[in-house]
């Protein structure tokens, strides 16, 4: 049998049409799209398939958001398990987001994956079993893969990066290259003239917009002693970069780091390295946290409330959902919190 031809534009898809097209009644279309007992599991995906084919899905899930007390909400972050316990800033960032469902009686259904293949596919399938009523999505790459499926399948969605990389989807984003100017800025300013930025992975889209921003405020500040290492955000990354870096015969004076794990690491290098900070070599984290306070010396930080950061993201979805809102969010810029890991470098 060969496949349906694509429907042509006419009157408005309905339940009725997706019965007819998968070969069963409206009340398994119903049945099947509220997750409820009572249609086979071939039927289901026939049903769902059809439903894809002529670009229908219920309008419920305003509905489900508004009308009952067991809204979820769903967000797939891709890392394992171990690393994600550790990084204080997703800790922080589900706390934001928990805040706000609380008032609303609302749920987070959170789940990790390995890769973006896997997180569209769970979408798909969040979305199709009407498991969630909408999704926050993370971690935008340039050129994201998600972007086109997501965008077919028409859930409510916010995204957490900048407008640039987010493919259309409402965003709320901070303006991190900015800042990573404003943390090259400073360094300089104390003097620092080799600095270098030990950054997350280079296809990260917020980790490439830091990454030019450092390299072209450093050229226009005239530093040549500029370098950059990616790693993918743990502490042993950081080490082995702080490492490398600290080891080279033009060592930075000045490192800059993309997150406090890293940052807190590359401290730890420089001590057993017999190295003082900040007198032989400053440091800088991105993302304050109790991590920064609790070093010795406390790590100066490009500081943003993360927890605001999660709240403002699940008020912009829900926004989304209602149909209140369409637009991008610019949440506050991260600003210097100097403290004793950065000075002047040592004279020599």
């Amino acid at each position: 049998m060969s496949a349906p031809s694509p429907r042509l534009p006419g009157p408005r898809v309905t339940i009725t049409d997706v019965a007819a097209r998968a070969g069963v009644s409206k009340g398994a279309v119903s049945l099947a799209f509220n997750n409820r007992p009572g249609v086979s599991p071939a039927t289901r995906e026939r049903i769902f398939t059809a439903a894809e084919e002529l670009g229908w899905s219920p309008n419920q899930t305003a509905r489900n958001l508004s009308g009952r007390r067991t809204g979820i909400i769903g967000l797939a972050i891709c890392r394992p398990a171990r690393l994600l316990g550790l990084e204080p800033f997703y800790m922080e960032f589900i706390s934001g987001i928990e805040d706000v469902l609380a008032e609303r009686s609302c749920s987070l259904l959170l789940r990790l994956v390995r890769d973006l293949a896997e997180e569209s596919d769970l979408y798909r399938e969040w979305w199709r079993s009407r498991t969630v009523g909408g999704a926050i999505l993370v971690d935008f790459h340039r050129d994201d893969p998600r972007i086109p499926p997501l965008r077919a399948l028409g859930m409510p969605a916010v995204a957490v990066g900048h407008p640039s990389l987010t493919g259309g989807f409402p965003s709320v984003w901070t303006d991190d290259a900015s800042a990573a100017a404003e943390a090259v800025r400073y360094l300089a300013a104390l003097g620092h003239r080799r600095i270098a930025r030990v950054g997350g992975p280079a296809g990260l889209g917020h980790s490439g917009i830091r990454a030019a921003a450092f390299e072209a405020t450093m050229a226009e500040l005239g530093l040549d002693g500029r370098r950059q290492v990616a790693t993918g955000f743990v502490g042993e990354e950081g080490a082995r970069a702080t490492r490398s870096l600290l080891m080279s015969p033009d060592r930075p004076t000045a490192i800059l780091y993309d997150n406090d794990i890293m940052a807190v690491a590359g401290a730890a290098v420089a001590s057993e390295m017999g190295l003082s900070v900040p007198d032989d070599v400053s440091l800088l984290a991105w993302d304050d946290s109790q991590l920064c306070r609790l070093t010795h010396p406390p790590m100066s930080a490009m500081s943003h409330d993360v927890h605001h950061f999660g709240e403002e993201v699940a008020r912009t979805l829900f926004g989304v959902i209602e149909g209140t809102r369409a637009g991008s969010l610019q949440v506050p810029t991260p600003s210097l919190t100097p403290r004793g890991s950065t000075g002047p470098p040592r004279r020599t």
